[in-house]
């Protein structure tokens, strides 16, 4: 209901075929994302950095392809946009990764990618292993944490700050985020990057929660 109430409100469209919602989490409830792209009978790209939750959803069903290449997921996602096919797509990495990469190929071929972002890390937890940074490999950010939870804590709010850089770029040309509760906004914000909203209030966020401006 989510991914269908945002391409109704923001897209105008009924039909999200052929349209592409680019997010990351498949832990969880997040691991749900998978599958309701396909219901949606959109693309859906979703990022994770824990091979066990993508190996889980996919044996499950929820997820229909895995790779770990974004070079391969850039060519699935055209094709399967183009020929407006439903596809679940599990990247194998971090969300920081690929949504710099839809940037590149933004400022590369002039094509804006993806229509729908949002992001169901466990942003709620993020220094104790809820995000995980772009800096790092997982097993390296694990022991990172373990050993040293301060420079941990600095690569994640690098990472977010990498992370709300390229929403926003690729926002400005019309793409449509919302925050999914997860205080990934709130985070984001504490952090240091741009997710105020101009003229508003420092409460008040760019992107709006799927609760009130979705669900609602």
């Amino acid at each position: 209901l989510t991914v269908l109430n945002a391409g109704r409100r923001y897209l105008k469209a009924e039909d999200l075929s052929g349209k592409v919602f680019v997010t990351s989490g498949l832990g969880g409830m997040s691991g749900a994302q998978a599958k309701a792209a396909v219901i949606a009978g959109c693309v859906g790209i979703i990022a994770e950095v824990d091979e066990a939750a993508l190996l889980k959803r996919h044996k499950q069903g929820w997820l229909m392809e895995i790779s770990k290449n974004l070079d391969h997921c850039i060519a699935r996602l055209r094709e399967a946009r183009k020929n407006k096919i439903a596809l679940s797509l599990g990247y194998h990495g971090n969300v920081v990764d690929l949504w710099e990469r839809l940037v590149h190929e933004l400022d590369t071929t002039g094509e804006l990618l993806v229509d729908l972002g949002s992001d169901q890390t466990s942003c709620h937890n993020p220094f104790s292993g809820g995000y995980y940074p772009v800096q790092l490999g997982f097993e390296e950010a694990k022991q990172l944490l373990s050993t040293n939870p301060g420079k941990f804590r600095t690569l994640v709010q690098e990472s977010l700050k990498r992370q709300v850089a390229a929403i926003n770029r690729l926002a400005d040309k019309g793409m449509f985020f919302w925050d999914y509760g997860n205080a990934f906004l709130l985070e984001a914000q504490r952090a240091g990057a741009d997710v105020e909203k101009k003229g508003a209030n420092k409460t008040e966020f760019r992107y709006p929660s799927y609760v009130q401006h979705i669900m609602g």
